[in-house]
């Protein structure tokens, strides 16, 4: 059975169509890519799985489950994380703290004023736990909003990681980033994935990363699905040539 299943997918603004009867399926401990030129839906389409808005038509499941109608906190309860284009950190507070944030929130205590000797140990334990797996232990105490861009983003998907997901999301990962922080960030995912068998499911617009790490790639061109396969299928696509990658896929493929 698949984690996630999306059937014929829509969403339409007005009388724009964003995102055009899109399936996608996406198995436990896969790693997919969604690509496609600015424009295309794919953001929509991501909204539409993490329960951001609600599709005009069509379904998604996730582990079995029809949640089409439920709002995206409760997908986070599910097992659904995300992180998004725009860095989403609390700059004013230390890295512990913004991990503190997500652990307390995945334990059920966001709303708690004091915590019990018991629970805030294991809010300590969680949140070295998740700077371990982040690579950030030696940066706990820095302010978050100090720190390069590239840890500003492994501490989102630090955050993410938090919650204890099954599947997760993550859009445009190394956006806006140098050589070497696409590098460790890449690195990041990979082991992520390997380790914690997570799946998971990115957009992202550098194709070395994409070729790299997706086991398939999906792509959206205008709203629509035009492609879907494993990374040598797509690189020799010739929609997929025409509608966005050109010869890059050629020199970016494995």
């Amino acid at each position: 059975m698949s984690l996630l299943e999306v059937q014929a997918a829509s969403r339409s603004f007005g009388s724009l169509v964003a995102v055009r009867s899109v399936s996608l399926t996406v198995a436990a401990g896969e790693l997919r890519a969604v690509i496609g030129p600015n424009g295309a839906g794919k953001t929509t389409f991501f909204n539409l799985i993490s329960g951001a808005v609600r599709p005009s038509a069509g379904t998604v499941r996730f582990d079995g489950r029809d949640i089409t109608g439920l709002p995206a906190w409760r997908r986070v309860a599910l097992g659904m994380a995300r992180t998004f284009q725009i860095t989403e950190i609390f700059p004013e507070l230390t890295l512990a703290a913004n991990l503190r944030i997500a652990v307390e929130a995945a334990a059920g205590l966001r709303l708690r004023p004091w915590l019990g000797r018991r629970a805030a140990a294991a809010v300590a334990r969680g949140v070295e736990e998740v700077l371990d797996q982040a690579g950030l232990t030696a940066k706990a105490g820095r302010m978050a909003g100090e720190l390069a861009h590239g840890d500003q983003r492994a501490a989102e998907i630090a955050m993410a990681l938090a919650l204890r997901p099954r599947l997760l999301l993550l859009d445009e990962p190394t956006a806006g980033m140098g050589e070497q922080e696409t590098y460790d960030i890449t690195r990041l995912v990979r082991r992520l994935h390997q380790e914690r068998a997570l799946a998971i499911v990115l957009i992202e617009h550098d194709m070395r990363v994409v070729f790299h790490l997706a086991d398939r790639i999906a792509v959206l061109d205008q709203g629509t699905l035009i492609a879907d396969g494993t990374p040598a299928e797509i690189a020799a696509d010739a929609r997929v040539q025409a509608a966005y990658l050109g010869h890059a896929a050629e020199a970016a493929a494995p």
